[in-house]
């Protein structure tokens, strides 16, 4: 392993862990902290600023400073090779197994996934940068426990896109000058350094809240760029709009990252996750009924997907749609049917509104999205020509949360609570993508679940059902009924779900303590 100066690796060196973890490639993950840390703390400290504006009664808007940027004619650069047809994107972390049949599953994307739905746990870190970098060479292959070999198709294979740890979230196994680094630019600088020569260097960009810190991340990209002798625009960006600030800055963000951008996504749970976080003590104009009850066709989700679309195409940048997370039973067709009917309707609407590709979470699911959007397309790369100048959205828009319809029910709590605490034993464990009532669960949708419970909680909800009103108790009570139905060790799970979704203050999020537990 190297011994850059300054730089300390303190997690254990697993077999070919040396080959990430050498001298240059630690200096340069040095060379980035120093850099950009400072920044990206200040842009941490300005989340929490205007969080404390929102809880004092502020609102979320256009930003008037930044109105020359929306009125101004301006264009991203022009889609990257691998990247013109997007129609079907397959989304992942990169164990060996899930490497492989997501560069085998006819996708013409995939999203190897470094943060929700991974864990952070050292080894996933590292070993997940081995298998990136064995793939992008062609020599990934992987025996299962029973035997089952898995290797890579011969023919074409997806667009690799790398998505990075959110801005919120450190590498405690790496310090620079005696500090943790980010696990932004860990991610971000062990891939890029061992791989933007044998491969296009392309990325996911998760939670942001703001045109600032797509600024910060234009300024990294550009950074490792001009230090390596790249081309400027030869890293590429999607960013997730995946944050309720973030939705009345998208004409920023991409302007922001204009010779990088590659277009913006629609992250629709940690989106409803944001807006329960950033208006959860505001009552019941932003109090969301039970989870799985909100579709993307409830008026301020509409908006904000419709926005969306018209924004990219407006800038010559492609529009990305939601999560397909169902994950198809072996055993239960009639599950399978009604799951695929809903899958297919919502496909059907993206493609329809102007979408030029869209995710799902199985291989399986890969021919549904692509017929849907083969019928729109044909032979067409993507609808960047469709400028949808018939949308209109106001912030008033965006903002008429309180205008979903649904209810607050016991089985919406029971389901929030068990999902929860199931999904952080999984993540305590290494997992971070977790298939639970034939759903692939993940960080964004177990954070909707504690926020959930959260919201209600101290917004002295009673449930619409049964008159109830939802306390600490009644959780708890819950929590014992449903841990009870499953077997295994929960204790801890159940410690760390109850401190994330009942304590009087609210935490970020809910990685930030699960990875403090972890080795």
């Amino acid at each position: 392993m190297g011994n850059a100066t300054g730089v300390e690796s303190t997690g254990p060196l697993g077999e070919r862990f040396a080959e990430i973890l050498t001298e240059e490639a630690l200096s340069f993950l040095a060379d980035l902290h120093r850099a950009f840390d400072e920044r990206r703390l200040e842009l941490l400290g300005l989340r929490k600023e205007r969080e404390a504006a929102l809880a004092a009664g502020g609102t979320l808007g256009f930003l008037p400073e930044t109105a020359d940027v929306r009125e101004a004619d301006w264009r991203v650069a022009e889609p990257a090779p691998g990247l013109e047809d997007r129609r079907v994107e397959i989304t992942g972390p990169t164990d060996a197994k899930m490497t492989i049949n997501a560069l085998n599953s006819g996708a013409k994307v995939w999203l190897a996934d470094h943060e929700d739905a991974n864990t952070p746990l050292w080894d996933n870190v590292v070993q997940g940068q081995l298998n990136l970098r064995d793939a992008i060479a062609g020599t990934l292959s992987y025996t299962s426990p029973e035997g089952r070999q898995y290797r890579l198709a011969e023919g074409p294979r997806p667009t690799i896109v790398v998505r990075p740890r959110g801005w919120h979230l450190p590498e405690k196994h790496i310090l620079v000058d005696g500090r943790p680094t980010s696990g932004s630019l860990t991610d971000f600088g062990l891939y890029f350094f061992h791989n933007h020569l044998a491969t296009r260097p392309y990325f996911y960009l998760p939670k942001m809240e703001s045109h600032l810190e797509a600024r910060l991340w234009n300024d990294v990209f550009t950074f490792a760029e001009e230090r390596f002798g790249r081309p400027t625009g030869t890293i590429r960006a999607t960013v997730l709009i995946e944050t309720f600030p973030a939705a009345f800055e998208m004409e920023e963000i991409l302007y922001e990252l204009r010779e990088h951008s590659a277009g913006l996504n629609a992250g629709r749970w940690d989106y409803m996750f944001s807006v329960i976080k950033k208006f959860r003590t505001r009552g019941r104009d932003f109090m969301l009924p039970d989870r799985n009850t909100v579709t993307m066709t409830v008026p301020f989700m509409r908006a904000y997907t419709e926005l969306l679309v018209r924004t990219c195409h407006k800038r010559g940048a492609h529009a990305i749609g939601g999560m397909a997370a169902f994950i198809p039973s072996r055993r239960d067709p009639e599950i399978n049917r009604v799951a695929l009917e809903k899958v297919g309707a919502d496909k059907t609407r993206e493609a329809g509104d102007g979408f030029d590709g869209s995710w799902v979470a199985h291989p399986d699911l890969v021919p549904v999205c692509r017929e849907i959007f083969d019928g729109v397309l044909g032979d067409r790369p993507n609808q960047l020509g469709r400028l949808r100048e018939d949308v209109s959205v106001s912030a008033a828009d965006l903002l008429a949360v309180g205008a979903t319809p649904g209810q607050r029910t016991e089985a919406g709590l029971r389901n929030a609570v068990s999902v929860g605490v199931q999904y952080l034993a999984a993540w305590l464990r290494g997992t971070g993508a977790v298939a639970i009532n034939n759903l692939m669960e993940d960080a964004a949708t177990a954070e909707i679940s504690r926020s959930q419970v959260w919201q209600w909680l101290h917004n002295d909800v009673t449930l619409d059902d049964t008159g109830e009103k939802v306390t600490r108790e009644l959780v708890e009570k819950i929590a014992d009924e449903e841990l009870a139905k499953l077997d295994g060790d929960f204790a801890e799970a159940r410690t760390l779900f109850m401190e994330v979704a009942v304590a009087d203050d609210f935490v970020d999020f809910l990685t930030i303590p699960a990875y403090e537990r972890m080795p």
